[in-house]
């Protein structure tokens, strides 16, 4: 999205129908004012209340965990499920966190490493395609990245045009502009130019500009060739980066890792098993923090039964 069709705050969206957005931004921006340890105290909580109001959700927790780590023992992922409900509540926190928060407070709880990296492609004039995957915590990674080095995210408008305002607002606060998903060139335009754009390519979003690869024990997820698009067109540089909050001091580490080597161009469904590798290993720095209530696997080969 470019920032010509930027959202602004007009009197209809002060309409009764948005009285319940207003009303959840308003506790999200209250409880980002709270100390940190009453925020991650309250996010625990909140996730074990909400998943028992949302039974579906709860199952698609389980199935994807079952559907990648058949290996892993039933206890194991038992354990592994209720950190990951826990780290759902705490996401709503962590927006809040993201979007209201000064830039002091989240340099002093966030940790960034292998910022050289960027600084190496500022000096080659490269653009780079910043892969992350849809972590609980992404929304702050961002936010702390952006503080140090703008960059533009890639985003799905939101349907309710009073939350995609706040929505906006708030991850635009350290990155130069938001891109529509959709917008395409608006991407290309950029990396070619020598920017960072975000990027997450871990989700299913449908069959259109899809292949089917592997991802941990699913033989054929259905995967974005979007990635193979960007970077053949743009030759920039494709950049992994996680975002992951200690259990124990509640601190958070942004890793940027060193751009990939090996990538395989002109080659979709190489690229995207390419890819593939590369969100399962981000997803494997913290599998309790990633959003596995997502239905990662929804889209099947024709004729292949669903797994959900």
């Amino acid at each position: 999205m470019s920032s010509k069709i930027k959202p602004v705050f007009t009197r209809s969206l002060l309409h009764p129908r948005y009285w319940g957005t207003l009303a959840l931004v308003g506790l999200m921006y209250s409880l980002s004012l709270l100390p940190y340890s009453a925020q991650l105290f309250l996010g625990k909580h909140i996730g074990r209340l909400a998943i028992k109001l949302m039974k579906k959700r709860q199952h698609i927790i389980h199935r994807n965990l079952e559907l990648c780590f058949p290996l892993m023992s039933a206890s194991e992922r038992e354990s592994l499920l209720k950190e990951n409900i826990d780290n759902t509540g705490l996401a709503l926190f962590e927006t809040g966190m993201a979007w209201f928060w000064s830039d002091a407070r989240v340099c002093r709880h966030v940790t960034i490493k292998g910022m050289e990296h960027m600084e190496q492609l500022e000096r080659e004039g490269k653009g780079a395609l910043m892969v992350a995957v849809h972590s609980m915590n992404l929304e702050l990674g961002a936010r702390a990245f952006g503080i140090k080095k703008t960059g533009m995210g890639v985003y799905r408008p939101n349907n309710n045009p009073c939350f995609d305002y706040f929505q906006y607002q708030g991850r635009s606060r350290s990155n130069r502009t938001l891109i529509d998903r959709k917008d395409v060139k608006g991407m290309l335009r950029a990396l070619k130019t020598g920017e960072r754009v975000w990027y997450a390519p871990d989700h299913d979003y449908g069959l259109r500009r899809s292949t089917f690869v592997p991802l941990f024990a699913v033989e054929q997820a259905c995967t974005t060739t979007g990635t193979s698009l960007l970077v053949d067109a743009s030759n920039c540089a494709v950049v992994p980066f996680t975002m992951v909050r200690d259990d124990d001091s509640g601190h958070y580490t942004l890793t940027i890792c060193p751009p990939v080597e090996g990538f395989p161009h002109k080659d979709s469904d190489a690229a995207a098993a390419f890819i593939n590798k590369i969100v399962e290993q981000s997803i494997m720095a913290a599998p309790s923090q990633y959003m596995w209530l997502h239905r990662r696997f929804k889209n099947r080969p024709e004729g292949k039964p669903s797994l959900y």
